[in-house]
């Protein structure tokens, strides 16, 4: 059977990475979490004070810092999935953090953060047999991928999934502040001048606001193996 290029779009907090993770996991692919490498690039510029006190970023100190930044995925022998290492250290739950949430749309933004990014995930796909997830996986990355999935859900939804999510891993949350995090996030990557989100042309919307896990799970095995069947 051909392996393909599985790339997934959509909103924040659409719950991407969970589908394309178990997605990846059943069919035997390799999962990289695009969001995650910018998330990972936002706590360095944070761990490096590349944040002025205004929240702008010092774009110099940040450039000048690059070639010591290493992102990599690293699987989890327990639960068999993919974490997201920084310069070698386990960052998996630093990344995922209100502070980190709030300043990685700018730093997406950068034009060579992108490029640099950019560069390594088309690398990652060169063999193909890979699920990838982000804002501009299906019209930046992989194009060409066999399986464009465009993923949305109502800002509501999204705002009380990353709620419960951060209640069951810290305790503590406020879901006025994750609704507001979640608009600004939303107009930031859509009207970003360089690879702004947006839906390709010949992907599939998948709109999860009302779906379980379970049914999503089905509808993307159902649209992966017609994307292989396609491909053969």
């Amino acid at each position: 059977m051909n392996k393909i290029i599985i790339a997934i779009d959509g909103f924040s907090s659409c719950g991407k990475s969970t589908m394309a993770k178990d997605l990846a996991k059943e069919i035997g692919y390799i999962y990289i979490d695009s969001g995650a490498m910018y998330r990972a690039v936002t706590l360095f510029a944070l761990n490096i004070n590349a944040f002025n006190p205004d929240n702008t970023i010092n774009t110099h100190l940040l450039k000048a810092n690059l070639d010591k930044l290493n992102v990599t995925f690293k699987l989890n022998p327990e639960t068999n999935l993919p974490e997201t290492y920084l310069n070698g250290i386990n960052v998996e739950k630093e990344i995922r953090s209100m502070e980190v949430s709030k300043r990685v749309s700018p730093i997406a933004t950068l034009d060579f953060i992108r490029d640099e990014m950019v560069a390594q995930q088309k690398a990652m796909g060169k063999n193909k047999g890979i699920v990838m997830d982000g804002r501009d996986i299906c019209t930046t990355v992989f194009p060409e991928a066999e399986l464009k999935i465009f993923v949305t859900a109502s800002a509501e939804v999204r705002a009380k999934r990353r709620y419960d999510e951060m209640i069951a891993k810290t305790g503590n949350a406020d879901y006025q502040e994750i609704l507001k995090n979640i608009e600004e996030r939303d107009y930031i990557d859509q009207t970003r001048k360089l690879s702004p989100l947006k839906q390709a042309a010949d992907a599939i919307v998948l709109d999860n606001s009302n779906m379980t896990i379970a049914e999503q799970k089905k509808w993307l095995l159902d649209k992966y193996k017609r994307a292989v069947s396609s491909s053969n």
